[in-house]
């Protein structure tokens, strides 16, 4: 069965393709919400418009849509801005605790099969100071990252402690969503019709 991941993303198709799947890219055609509802169910949201809207270009393909939020203090952090803007956002984020949520919902129309689930990471920061931040921005791209950081890019300058998936907090937690996908191809080839 056709599989199609509906994000550009990079780091979502480096971490499917790590995962051992063949698969398209399509770019869904839909506004993201970052505030109004509990920072799990902004993710839960986005991921479920992301597979409906591309699910409904592409009945007959089982279509990934995923969104990643960061909360931090109970505030959702998207992307900078600009770099001073990515400076504020991870002084805040100095020496403290905050939150990953990674929503995945896995969509085929013609099968009428819907999947969706969230999984939560939470990233401990180092306490650093503007000297690392500056070092930071100069060697990260930070604009297109939400929370200002990526763990998998020079992450040890900032990361003193991870609980949870590495691959949840880059935007794509794949061993759930390999168990998930498997266990949909397999119903779908057993399916009678």
């Amino acid at each position: 069965m056709r599989l199609i991941l509906a994000s550009v993303s990079p780091r979502r198709k480096e971490l499917l393709k790590k995962a051992g799947f063949a698969f398209e890219t399509f770019a869904p055609d839909t506004d993201e919400i970052s505030e109004g509802l509990y920072f799990e169910k902004v993710a839960l949201f986005n991921a479920i418009r992301k597979a409906e809207f591309v699910a409904g270009l592409f009945p007959d393909a089982m279509v990934i849509g995923a969104d990643t939020v960061i909360e931090s203090e109970g505030r959702i952090l998207g992307k900078p801005c600009s770099l001073s803007n990515a400076a504020d956002m991870l002084s805040s984020l100095s020496g403290k605790a905050h939150r990953v949520v990674s929503a995945v919902c896995v969509r085929n129309i013609e099968k009428s099969i819907s999947c969706v689930f969230a999984e939560l990471s939470t990233v401990y920061l180092r306490d650093f100071g503007a000297d690392t931040i500056d070092r930071y921005l100069r060697l990260v791209n930070v604009l297109d990252k939400a929370g200002a950081y990526a763990v998998q890019e020079y992450g040890d300058m900032l990361v003193e402690k991870l609980d949870g998936s590495v691959e949840n907090v880059i935007g794509l937690p794949t061993a759930r969503l390999t168990e998930s996908l498997n266990h949909l191809l397999s119903a779908v080839e057993h399916q009678v019709t």
